[in-house]
This record gives structure tokens, C-alpha cells and sequence, in this order.
């Protein structure tokens, strides 16, 4: 029977406004990692959860979006927001891949080419084990990322969601949480840059060809399809970070005059 723990939050806001839904990540984060949330319970209804932890709706359902993502809550239609059960989460704790890349200067290349070289195996997995649901659902999130190409945002949880669909249909554990992990750092930083993409459309076709080689159980085609994607999405965010850098230094000499 999953808890549900109101009690237990406290207001973000207490000390200071402008509370960002990082923050509520962040705090939602340390709940589980701490064991005042465990696995399988219940969080408070978005309202009362938002006036718990003083931050407004869209702001906490930012957060909550985030940490869906990444697997670590799971939103049931009807039922609420739970932490997500160990065997349904796969997502390893991110904290020491981030403080080894804080020690080494691991760069954004590395980390795409771990992920170039875990999710094409996993991509080849999954076109010989994806079941019917799992086809069911990434056909979903593709439809999902058509739908949303004038929302950057909206569009990047799809195609997470996509990924980690694909990882658990590969039905390797170790390899959808190493995956996990990776991606969900990726994610981080795409979130701050995405909503500077130019055209998403061509990375909608990109998961659809992902998503045709998986179903055909062509796992040759399922890898090489992942790769071409994994590069133009590399490709696409160096000049969302570029875009970005570029506004910034516009807006600074904007201010010194």
C-alpha cells in the first residue's frame, strides 16, 4: 500500500522567492536519496504538494516532469505521482559520474560517445526483444514529438522517453541504467539549451527510423539509425550552446552601453 507523506515536506520558499523547479528536483531528490520517500509511495496531490513546498503549480510540475523523465517518479493516470518502484527504475544515481566529471574535466564529446556506444548495443537489443506494449509506446512518444515540434520542451521529455523505452525493451538492466545515467546528465544540459533549436523535424524522422528498425527486428538497421540520431543531436546542440553564447554576449554588450 503506497504512503503518502505530506508531513514530511518543507517550504522551499521559507528563506527566499523565486524558487526554480531545480530546486524542487533538487529537494525531491534528497527525500529519496535520505529515505523520507522510499520506493512506491504516493506524493500529495499536485495542489497540496505545491502549497507544502511554497512554489507554484507549473513550477512543481516542471520538477515532477524532470524527475519522470528520468525514472525516477512515474505519474499513473487517475491514481497520482509515485516514486518509482526499484525494479521499474533503472536510473542510477547520477551524483558520482557528475563529481568524477568535476574532478577529470570529462567533456560533453565523451559523454555523447559513451552514450553513441552504450545505446547503439542496446538499440540492437531491443529490435530482437521489444514486445508489443513496448512497440505501443514507442510509437507514442514519436507521435508525442510530431505533436510537440513548436515546444522544445514538451518535445525533449518524448524523446527521453523514447530512449528509456528503448532501454528497457534491449531487457539488458545493467545496460538501461548505465544508459540512464549518461542520458539523464545529457538531458539536464539539453533542457537549458533546447528551446534555441531551430527545427526539430528532422529529429522527429530521425526517432521514426529508430522506431521502423526496431519494429521490423532488424537490429543492424536499429543500430546504425541510433547512431546517425545520436550524431545529429550532438550536432544540434553545439549550436544550441552556440546560440546561446551568442545572446548572452549581445545581451552583456547591451548593458554596457
Amino acid at each position: 500500500m503506497p504512503r503518502t507523506t505530506a508531513g514530511i515536506f518543507k517550504n522551499l520558499n521559507s528563506e527566499k522567492n523565486g524558487t526554480t523547479a531545480e530546486e524542487v528536483v533538487t529537494r525531491l531528490r534528497e527525500m529519496i536519496q535520505s529515505g523520507e520517500l522510499a520506493a512506491g509511495d504516493r506524493l500529495p496531490p499536485e495542489r497540496d504538494l505545491a502549497k507544502l513546498l511554497g512554489v507554484s503549480r507549473p513550477t512543481l510540475r516542471a520538477g515532477i516532469r524532470s524527475l519522470a523523465t528520468v525514472g525516477i517518479l512515474q505519474s499513473k493516470q487517475g491514481a497520482g505521482t509515485f516514486v518509482a518502484e526499484a525494479e521499474e527504475s533503472p536510473t542510477l544515481d547520477t551524483s558520482a559520474l557528475r563529481m568524477l566529471s568535476a574532478l577529470h574535466g570529462f567533456t560533453s564529446e565523451e559523454m555523447f560517445e559513451a552514450r553513441l556506444a552504450l545505446e547503439m548495443s542496446i538499440a540492437a537489443l531491443a529490435a530482437e526483444r521489444a514486445d508489443s506494449e513496448q512497440m505501443a509506446q514507442l510509437a507514442e512518444e514519436v507521435t508525442g514529438m510530431y505533436a510537440s515540434l513548436d515546444r522544445p520542451e514538451q518535445y525533449l521529455v518524448h524523446d527521453m522517453q523514447f530512449h528509456q523505452t528503448i532501454a528497457a525493451a534491449s531487457g539488458n538492466r545493467i545496460l538501461t541504467a548505465l544508459m540512464n545515467m549518461v542520458a539523464s546528465i545529457l538531458f539536464e544540459y539539453r533542457s537549458k539549451t533546447v528551446k534555441r533549436a531551430i527545427d526539430l523535424k528532422d529529429s522527429a524522422e530521425q526517432h521514426h527510423n529508430i522506431y521502423r528498425a526496431i519494429r521490423e527486428h532488424d537490429p543492424e538497421a536499429a543500430r546504425q539509425a541510433m547512431r546517425v540520431h545520436l550524431i545529429e543531436t550532438q550536432k544540434a546542440q553545439r549550436m544550441e550552446v552556440d546560440e546561446a553564447t551568442l545572446a548572452n554576449e549581445t545581451a552583456r554588450n547591451g548593458r554596457r552601453k
